[in-house]
């Protein structure tokens, strides 16, 4: 069991059920899962672009990304429907806390001039998205062995209905939320 599960088990849902008063355990929000997405317009000009930005997704994941395609063609980007534009990633599970407990104990410490994530990234609906402008954050990654500099997208699914209730879940995973 991960340390965030544990500390989920133990910690975080007494004091949900405590704060929202929740009758049953099952009603307590929890994470479902977490996609990584990275977007590379330019990997229409650079084949070895979307070979690095998979080959970091996996390393920093543990998970094998899925190449995501272009649907429709756009002359102005010079892309054409069916070429691909980017890779994501959908972890669940164990794989999804360890990501989660290094995102919050090791990657965005990391991050240069960190104040805290904003608040105002819920979608309405109990998720939160944020982005990394530089996926070196990430002690996986090796600077030397790296080209171009990548940014990702990542989405952190709950089962919350409101975004009160996620943000407060969030914050009692200690995810650097700004007041």
């Amino acid at each position: 069991m991960s340390v965030l599960q544990k500390e989920y088990r133990e910690d975080i849902i007494p004091a949900l059920m405590e704060k929202f008063d929740y009758d049953n355990v099952m009603e307590v929000p929890k994470l479902e899962k977490v996609i990584i997405n990275m977007g590379l317009g330019e990997a229409s000009e650079d084949a070895n672009l979307l070979d690095q930005a998979t080959e970091s997704i996996e390393t920093i994941t543990g998970q094998k990304p899925v190449i995501t395609r272009a649907k429709k063609s756009v002359a102005n980007f010079k892309i054409r429907a069916g070429m691909p534009v980017g890779c994501k990633v959908t972890l669940r599970g164990e794989e999804m806390n360890e990501f989660l407990y290094k995102l919050i104990n090791v990657a965005l410490p990391r991050v240069r001039d960190f104040r805290g994530l904003s608040a105002k990234s819920f979608d309405g609906r109990g998720n939160y998205s944020l982005g990394l402008s530089n996926n070196t954050v990430f002690p996986e990654i090796n600077v030397d062995e790296i080209d171009k500099i990548l940014g990702m997208d990542i989405v952190i699914v709950t089962t919350a209905e409101t975004d009160e209730e996620a943000k407060e879940l969030l914050s009692l995973m200690k995810l650097p939320l700004k007041k």
